[in-house]
């Protein structure tokens, strides 16, 4: 569905060493597709890029049908399809209104007025926050104006949603929520998610694959398999996870079966424990 083929990126030209050289990642239709690494690893230069927000110095962005030009055209049809919402919710509203700030991106599409209402009330309605449409942006909360800049991404009905750090200055409730969320809009539409994040316990619960990058691929492939490699969590500066770790913990009591899924989350080891 989206691809980078051999993509490299420097920031400045000016003898600047490159974020990476030569990285090639797939996107697949209907997938979770984690992205993590540590900060100055290349995770949000790489979003930028899939997104079209950045080109990149050397390599090719493509959709399905092929490599994306690096013309108006091109690139319009490649942010019609693939959205980024950015990890600040600020960076991204402008508008007086929610309904105003959802409503941007279809109208720029060019729907007549009374589509692109339906499509701000279709995405106010996916995201759960119907009732804020006429609040002023600026007295939101930090979890409502996340899930507004989500709304404006969403309302575009886009193919490819690319998240940079969807639950960063979230509380654990907020999280849940938005996850909920997020999934149920997976299961609707069929959207598929492009996640960075540096939280390893929620890549290994929710995402299908990931790709860890530390100024180059280090690792790639499903979740529960990468992520349970502590060589490659600790290449990438990243800590180990704790679904692995406890389930390991459990087979070595025998409270586990080998092969048996162990807990992802201490709620649902606690619901197993008390079982």
């Amino acid at each position: 569905m989206l691809a980078g083929q051999g993509l490299s990126y420097v920031y400045d030209s000016n003898g600047s060493e490159p974020v990476f050289t030569s990285l090639d990642v797939e996107v697949h239709a209907g997938e979770v597709l984690g992205v993590l690494g540590p900060n100055g690893g290349g995770k949000t230069t790489l979003l930028r890029l899939l997104s079209g927000s950045l080109t990149p110095t050397t390599g090719a962005v493509a959709l399905a049908e092929g490599p994306v030009k690096a013309n108006r055209r091109g690139l319009s049809e490649l942010r019609r399809r693939v959205q980024l919402v950015f990890q600040d919710p600020d960076d991204q509203l402008f508008s007086a209104s929610v309904a105003q700030d959802v409503s941007f991106g279809p109208l720029n599409q060019g729907l007549a007025t009374e589509q692109a209402r339906e499509r701000v009330a279709w995405a106010l309605a996916a995201l759960g926050i119907t009732d804020l449409a006429d609040h002023p942006t600026h007295l939101l909360s930090y979890g409502q104006r996340k899930r507004v800049a989500l709304a404006g991404a969403v309302a575009i009905r886009p193919q490819v949603l690319i998240l940079d750090e969807p639950t960063a200055g979230l509380d654990p409730a907020g999280v849940e929520s938005l996850l909920e969320t997020l999934e149920e809009l997976r299961a609707s539409s069929g959207t598929t998610f492009v996640v960075s994040t540096h939280d390893v316990d929620l890549a290994y619960r929710w995402a299908d694959r990931v790709l860890l990058l530390h100024r180059g691929i280090v690792g790639a492939g499903p979740a529960r398999t990468i992520l349970a490699d502590a060589d490659l969590l600790a290449a990438a500066q990243l800590r180990p996870a704790w679904g692995p770790a406890v389930a390991q913990a459990l087979r070595a009591g025998g409270l586990l079966a080998e092969g048996e899924p162990g807990p992802v989350t201490p709620e649902e080891l606690a619901r197993r424990t008390v079982g």
